[in-house]
Formats: C-alpha cells, structure tokens, sequence
C-alpha cells in the first residue's frame, strides 16, 4: 500500500503537463495565434497565466494567450473594451463556430469540444485557449475590462517572476501544493461555482498563506493551507505586480462567503485524513484524501 507522502508525490506528478499535453498545446495556441495574426496587426504574442507560469491544473482549459497589437491598431485603445473584445470574438467565431466563442470580460475563450471523462482525463488534449488582446505600455501592457468599462494594467511577466522566486524558496514545492488546492477547487461537488473564483486568487493568497518554508509534508502544508485560506478569504488581495485592480474583486461577500464554508470543511476533512494516517490506518487516511481532492488522488 502506498503511504500518505507517496500517494501526494504521485498525486502531483498527475498533475503535472507530459509531453503529448504540452505538444497539443503548443499546436493549438500556434494555430489561435497564427490566424489571428492574419485578422489583426499583431505585434507579438506569448502564453501567459497558469500555464506559463506552471501553476495549470488538470484537465487543462482556459490556456491564456496575449496578443500585443501593433502601433497600427492604437484606434482601438480610444474606443470602449467592448471593441476589441467584439472584433476578436467576430474573428474567432468566423474559424471556430460562434457555439465554441465565448466573450468574457478580459478576453475571448475558445472551445475546442474536448469531452472531459469522469476521471477528469481528456486523451492529453486541451480543452480551451483564452485570447487577451493588449497593447504594450512602456515595461507594463493595457488589456480591455469589458466588466468595468475600461482598459487596466498589468504584467504577467512580474506574476511569472514572483511565482518562480517563491516556488523556489519553498523548496520546489509551492507550485505543486497551489497546483492541488487548484483541482479541489475544480471538484464537481463544488457543483458549477467554483469555491475561489478566479483561480489566480488562490495563488495570489499562496504568496503570503504558504509561509515559514517547506515543512516535509504535503498533508500538513496542505491542511494548514486550507485553513488560512479559510481565514483569510475575506480580505482584499492586490494584484502581485501593483498594477491592476485587486485580484479579489470579481468576489462579492456571498461568494467569499460560500467560500470560506467550503474551505473550513475542506480543513476539517485534511485533519480527519492525518488523524486516520497518524492511527495507522493508511487505507482510511487515503480514501479520506481521495474524497476532498477527487479521482485523481491514487488509493494504489
């Protein structure tokens, strides 16, 4: 049988991208990103978000792609962010379909009909790419915020660099446990709402929540990871690079509510998993894990 700190390393290596996810991914965003090319002036474009930064969880969706435009597109940056956002979605809906065109309030998300299977496996393809138009702003970029009718700052490269320099400063551990807590957010038992929305939230809160360096334990980090969370739910979190609004603003009091009870039960039921492993009934502390975070937490 395994034990409870090898179930967590196996349960990571899942969660981590393998060769054939990460060459569908380049094939898909090469393809978003050379169309689009063909549709706008496009200055340059690159991955950024949780994959870039290593922090995606499986199964793999909503893979972020900015799209600097060109001096030749600046009209743009003068008009409502409803604009660009249109234009995008027109242009992505005339190869995609408009069923698999979604606009959402900083980007264009585009589904590719991957089924996901109930042991959240999706034969190593990804499921969506999310296309962020943008215009660089001396070291800094503009992306539309169709939500509040504006263009706000920000840089995913600061988000990348502060993510690497923690992640190695908890001995190469933070990414993985930020890694975990995102798929228990991802549980459908959660039902459609997501606990902690959006999930970047949760790795903003690791910056400080994950403090005190790497303890030996995955359960324990874990456990007292879900509990801070828990405490800390209902602050203001600001965008890491002192850029753009705070990170926590697309929660109202009912959702961080919500999800503070969730996570207070998600707490409880990590210190009834290392109360059973520290009885000795590995099998019980197991199953236990396995029901918090869902199929892919392995019992063998």
């Amino acid at each position: 049988m395994l034990t409870v700190d090898e179930a967590f390393r196996k349960f990571k290596s899942r969660l981590e991208l393998n060769k054939r996810e990460q060459e569908n991914a380049s094939q898909r965003q090469n393809e978003v990103r050379d169309y689009l090319k063909t549709k706008f002036g496009i200055d340059r474009s690159f991955l950024t978000g949780s994959y870039a930064r290593y922090t995606k969880t499986k199964p793999l969706r909503d893979i972020d792609i900015f799209f600097v435009l060109k001096e030749a597109e600046k009209h743009y940056r003068s008009k409502d962010p409803s604009v660009i956002l249109e234009d995008f979605h027109k242009a992505l809906a005339d190869k995609y379909g408009h069923s698999a065109v979604r606009k959402q309030s900083r980007s264009i998300n585009v589904d590719f009909g991957i089924v996901i299977d109930a042991d959240d496996k999706t034969d190593y393809r990804i499921v969506s790419i999310d296309a962020v138009p943008a215009f660089a702003t001396g070291d800094n970029y503009e992306i539309p915020d169709s939500k509040a009718n504006k263009w706000i700052k920000t840089n995913p490269e600061i988000h990348k660099e502060i993510t690497t320099e923690v992640h190695q400063a908890y001995a190469n551990e933070w990414k993985g446990i930020v890694r975990m807590v995102k798929y228990w957010n991802n549980n459908p038992r959660h039902g459609e709402e997501k606990p902690v929305k959006p999930s970047f939230l949760l790795e903003v809160m690791a910056l400080e929540c994950l403090h005190g360096g790497w303890g030996g334990s995955h359960a324990r980090e874990i456990q007292g990871f879900f509990a801070t969370l828990a405490d800390r739910i209902l602050d203001e979190w600001p965008d890491p690079a002192g850029l753009g609004p705070a990170i926590s603003s697309d929660m109202d009091l009912a959702r961080k509510t919500r999800a503070q009870q969730l996570l207070r039960e998600a707490a409880r039921e990590a210190s009834v998993a290392i109360d059973h492993a520290r009885r000795g009934r590995t099998g019980e502390a197991l199953r236990a894990w396995r029901a918090l975070f869902g199929t892919r937490f392995p019992l063998s």
